[in-house]
């Protein structure tokens, strides 16, 4: 997905990007071998502590992506892999007012593609917290054909492209998974909820269906991919 992302922004050197939602810097690192310059956001200060290991020149910072600490005008193009939701709309004004006219962004979250490996976890997730359930249903809507574009729209993009590309997850045993499992901000009140161990268990049990013979796990699931232009 990011590969494809970059491939339809043209992110090569000399590109001036932001990867809003950066995560731990897999796609800030990957950049960064392109040749672009990169500065990156998160609300998580862990995640941003790894990030700035992988993407060691990169502008990378704690802050919130709907009140960027950017002037306007600052980039050429912005990037969101699975940080941009439904109810972000706000955020993708933000993401309009730092890039520059005619500049892209590209985006990517869970759509409503028929290969979903990761679905039961989802239900099981939403199952087990049911608060948290109603969030990611809200959150989820962003995968219902329209509503990005919507968003979109109302951020001043145009010129949208909306697309699919597959996503794969592999681990080589289920501590891996788990880690991995774990990892994204949005879990985090969920096992808050009902205990790491409980967690733990869900997850291996939702994803059961993922696992090889030789107790390793690969889930592929089908991402939407979303790449307009600021107008």
């Amino acid at each position: 997905a990011i590969e494809s992302i970059f491939g339809r922004l043209g992110v090569a050197v000399g590109t001036e990007l932001f990867d809003m939602a950066c995560g731990p810097g897999f796609a800030a690192a990957r950049a960064e071998r392109l040749g672009a310059t990169v500065a990156g956001l998160d609300a998580s200060a862990d995640l941003i502590d790894i990030a700035r290991q992988r993407a060691v020149d990169a502008d990378l910072r704690v802050g919130d992506m709907f009140a960027l600490p950017w002037g306007d005008d600052s980039f050429d193009a912005v990037t969101s892999f699975n940080g941009v939701w439904g109810g972000c709309t706000d955020a993708l004004v933000e993401a309009r007012r730092v890039i520059r006219d005619g500049g892209r962004i590209g985006l990517t979250f869970w759509g409503p593609g028929r290969a979903l490996d990761l679905r039961d976890w989802f239900i099981a997730v939403g199952t087990a917290t049911p608060s948290i359930g109603t969030e990611m249903i809200g959150l989820a809507q962003i995968g219902t054909p329209g509503v990005v574009e919507e968003m979109l729209h109302h951020a001043g993009f145009g010129s949208i492209e909306r697309y699919g590309t597959p996503s794969i997850i592999e681990s080589p045993d289920a501590e891996a998974l788990l880690r991995t499992m774990r990892s994204p901000g949005l879990v985090e009140p969920a096992i808050a909820a009902i205990g790491l161990d409980a967690f733990d268990r869900l997850t291996l049990d939702a994803l059961a269906h993922c696992r090889a013979d030789d107790g390793s796990y690969r889930l592929v699931n089908e991402l939407t991919c979303v790449v307009a232009t600021a107008t």
